[in-house]
């Protein structure tokens, strides 16, 4: 008979999946070193299978151990949702807090919050807006419980798992000073950029370095710390902005910026949820089903 398996175990595997190593694991999870491999040991030998596979660069899932972490991460969210069923009622789910990056705030997660006081009208409720890179940084270092961004940043202990589809549409000022025909004039006209860290600058250099454009931005492009800034610097005509799709309909609207359709590459990208190691709880846990069930749709 296998020896009867202890669920802690499960939740330290997990940990050492999502780090990638030992030394990670150790600090999510606030072990020494030696105490998550002796961990792992015990697992392996309950379900009778190597799960990792050990090199200088860290430690990454055998097949095996891919299989188990996907019904880990499963028995988890079974279990924070039984919690949430047999625990408090429905208007004292407690204080809602998480961190979202500038598009998701401002165009996608107003109606979601609507909704979800709606369902719980005693739950407070509070957003921290942020670049990409700080709130994977807040959520890997447990200062928030879940956020969303619209980049690739990677942090240990954090899982990015992609929930909505977005893609940023290049526009002008309609009275621009200049002229955007084809993909080559972006080397010449200014483009608007976010700061350093954000997930939208990020995707718009690998997209403007795979169409040969540009590969960094130039000393003459203006550097702008809010989407709300750069899509009304683009309607001044002060450069080229790539506005999420999400924002867009009442820009049009208004008839102050236009796209361009010249060019011959889109920019498609996701916005990802990012989720610590273990399992939502609480506020946290009721908003995320929320909005996996009931997602938004841009207007």
């Amino acid at each position: 008979m296998r020896p009867q398996l202890d669920p802690d175990l499960l939740s330290t595997f997990l940990a050492v999946v999502q780090g990638g190593s030992i030394s990670a694991a150790s600090r999510a999870v606030h072990l020494s070193q030696p105490a998550v491999t002796a961990r792992i040991a015990r697992l392996e030998a309950s379900v009778g299978a190597a799960l990792l596979v050990r090199s200088v660069r860290g430690v990454t899932p055998t097949p095996a151990g891919l299989r188990l972490a996907e019904r880990a991460r499963a028995l988890e969210r079974l279990l924070a949702e039984a919690l949430d069923e047999v625990g408090d009622d429905d208007n004292a789910v407690g204080a809602l807090s998480l961190a979202a990056s500038t598009t998701i705030a401002e165009h996608v997660l107003p109606s979601l919050l609507a909704r979800f006081r709606q369902r719980h009208p005693q739950a407070s409720i509070e957003l921290h807006v942020g670049n990409t890179h700080d709130i994977v940084e807040a959520v890997r270092a447990g200062a928030q419980p879940l956020g969303l961004v619209e980049g690739t940043a990677r942090a240990a202990g954090v899982r990015l798992v992609p929930w909505l589809d977005d893609e940023l549409v290049a526009v002008v000022g309609v009275d621009a000073p200049f002229s955007v025909k084809r993909d080559s004039d972006l080397a010449q006209v200014p483009i608007l950029w976010r700061e350093a860290g954000s997930g939208t600058r990020a995707v718009v250099a690998a997209a403007l370095r795979r169409a040969g454009v540009r590969t960094r931005p130039l000393p003459h492009d203006p550097v702008l710390g809010a989407s709300t800034a750069i899509a009304n610097a683009a309607a001044a005509g002060l450069g080229v902005a790539f506005l999420s799709r999400w924002a867009l309909a009442p820009l049009l609207a208004s008839g102050r910026v236009r796209t361009l359709s010249g060019l011959s590459f889109s920019i498609r990208r996701k916005f990802q949820w990012a989720l610590p190691a273990g399992s939502l709880t609480g506020a946290a846990a009721r908003f995320h089903r929320l909005a996996i069930q009931q997602p938004p749709a841009p207007m």
